[in-house]
């Protein structure tokens, strides 16, 4: 019998023990493994690779120190503005939605974008109307708000700078860049890559990262692999890292490890871009290549445990 496999990331950057609170690493820890565990429940019942991705990032959605729904960062004018995308491997469809503001579960509807709309890509207030007609839960902006994103906001709210989810002021900076994202492998064999953002801290003109850009920040297809990536989103965008991968794995018949490894640690490393993505094949193989100092990860194999890493 085919077996299934999952895995999840928080976030890339400058994440360090030193950084740490024993406390907040369980938290970390803890929203990981409950992530994991919303997904692989579809999965072991015989569920959809789609199905698994969604439940598994609707789950880091609603927790609040990831850097998408609950705990989406502030942009310049103080509200929040959140992307996300979804893809299916079985049939190379895919959802995607930006500049969202008041949408609990972002990633739900990139779902209904990709099964409901005719379309691929909505955006802004036009995308709102359409989760509103589809019964989406709506939330107001005291929903969003916490507190240490706040304050990160007013720090920056009057210069012309932005952070990638910078937590903590250290003399290098922390750089944290905290989109979530999952993959998965189903017993049928199919594949499924979702992914979600809450954007750059004080970030202007409606910016627009790599989180629901299909081919960059998102992507998944049978005959090779399923990426949601993480990090300096220009830079993923420019490199179309989740295809380029996929490429690497049709054209070249690089195995997964290969692709990531080139893609991430050298052509991003030799563009400046820094971040990380998880990724599977269509062998249920996992890889989580990264080239920051961390990345929040977890994965799951049908049969094993729940594994959960953070730094290097």
């Amino acid at each position: 019998m085919n077996k299934f496999s999952i895995a999840i990331h928080g976030g890339a950057g400058t994440i360090l023990p030193a950084l740490m609170t024993p406390q907040k690493e369980l938290l970390y820890r803890q929203a990981l493994t409950d992530a994991i565990a919303a997904g692989a429940a579809i999965l072991e019942k015989g569920g959809s690779a789609i199905d698994a991705v969604e439940a598994a990032v609707v789950s880091l959605e609603n927790f609040p120190l990831f850097n998408a729904g609950k705990g989406a960062v502030f942009t310049n004018k103080g509200t929040h503005e959140m992307d996300a995308a979804i893809m299916n491997g079985l049939n190379l469809e895919a959802g995607a939605v930006s500049g969202v503001s008041s949408i609990q579960n972002p990633i739900s509807l990139a779902r209904l974008v990709m099964e409901k709309s005719g379309h691929v890509f909505l955006s802004g207030t036009e995308a709102e109307k359409f989760a509103k007609l589809q019964g989406l839960p709506f939330q107001l902006p005291e929903y969003f708000y916490i507190e240490e994103r706040y304050k990160q906001w007013q720090d920056l709210k009057d210069s012309d700078s932005y952070q990638l989810d910078h937590t903590d002021k250290t003399e290098q900076g922390e750089k944290k860049f905290g989109t979530v994202g999952a993959v998965a492998r189903d017993v049928h064999g199919n594949l499924a890559a979702a992914t979600s953002t809450g954007g750059m801290t004080n970030k202007k003109f409606g910016r627009i990262g790599d989180t629901p850009i299909i081919g960059s920040g998102t992507y998944a297809n049978n005959n090779t692999c399923a990426i949601s990536c993480t990090g300096h989103g220009e830079y993923f965008i420019r490199a179309v890292v989740a295809y380029d991968i996929s490429c690497l794995m049709e054209y070249k018949g690089l195995s997964l490890a290969e692709a990531c490894q080139m893609v991430v640690q050298d052509k991003l490393v030799k563009m400046g871009g820094e971040g990380g993505l998880v990724a599977i094949d269509k062998h249920g193989n996992i890889e989580l290549p990264f080239n920051s100092e961390g990345m929040y990860r977890a994965w799951q194999y049908a049969g094993e445990s729940i594994f959960t890493a953070i730094y290097k």
